[in-house]
């Protein structure tokens, strides 16, 4: 039975392993459209937006704690993958497949550390506090706005409807007013300009 590690060593282990985000594509493209981005790409994205964005929140939030929630919550897709947002058979397993990845990956760190992570990470997908119903309109936002300016490059593939975009911005208005009042004027606009069918 292999030694057990220090937490020393457990975090320079931790490290290498979720460099692995940085293989995780993800179905939505850079604004420019020059290639899919990835899932390390993304969260960065969304933790600077959010710091960035945090005077519009519908509350006052802890910046480092979205910040913090923003960088750890995709961390599951090393394990289960990206999910396309508009795929229902994709979506019927991705709360199983997520928590079961997430056991997983914070079991690596040590104890102390994990079970703080995997309570941020738990804390984003329950969506009950200021911070993490900011986060996730943030989180939402994002490939949205990728594609308003990219041209639909994950929205016109798929026939992708105006309806199935509001349904999913919904989450937006939880955490800001604001943010979503700019989406519902951009998506009606993108219908219009023909990324989205009607």
């Amino acid at each position: 039975m292999p030694a057990k590690l220090s937490p020393f060593h457990q975090a320079i282990d931790f490290i290498a392993y979720i460099e692995r985000l940085k293989s995780v594509i993800r179905k939505n493209a850079l604004h420019d459209g020059s290639r899919p981005e990835n899932t390390a790409e993304h969260s960065w994205h969304a933790a600077l937006s959010a710091i960035l964005l945090a005077p519009y929140a519908n509350f006052p939030v802890d910046q480092d704690r979205v910040a913090r929630m923003l960088l750890i919550h995709d961390l599951v897709e090393i394990e289960a993958g990206d999910t396309f947002v508009y795929d229902m058979q994709e979506l019927a397993g991705q709360d199983a497949a997520e928590s079961r990845a997430a056991q997983e990956i914070f079991r690596r760190l040590p104890a102390d550390q994990g079970l703080a992570l995997k309570a941020l990470w738990e804390e984003f997908e329950a969506r009950q506090t200021p911070e993490a119903m900011f986060a996730k309109a943030v989180d939402r936002f994002l490939p949205m706005y990728s594609n308003l300016r990219n041209g639909g490059s994950s929205w016109v593939p798929h026939a992708i409807s105006q309806s199935q975009v509001r349904e999913l911005a919904e989450i937006i208005r939880e955490g800001s007013i604001t943010l979503w009042e700019w989406v519902d004027r951009e998506l009606t606009q993108a219908e219009q300009d023909g990324l989205l069918l009607p």
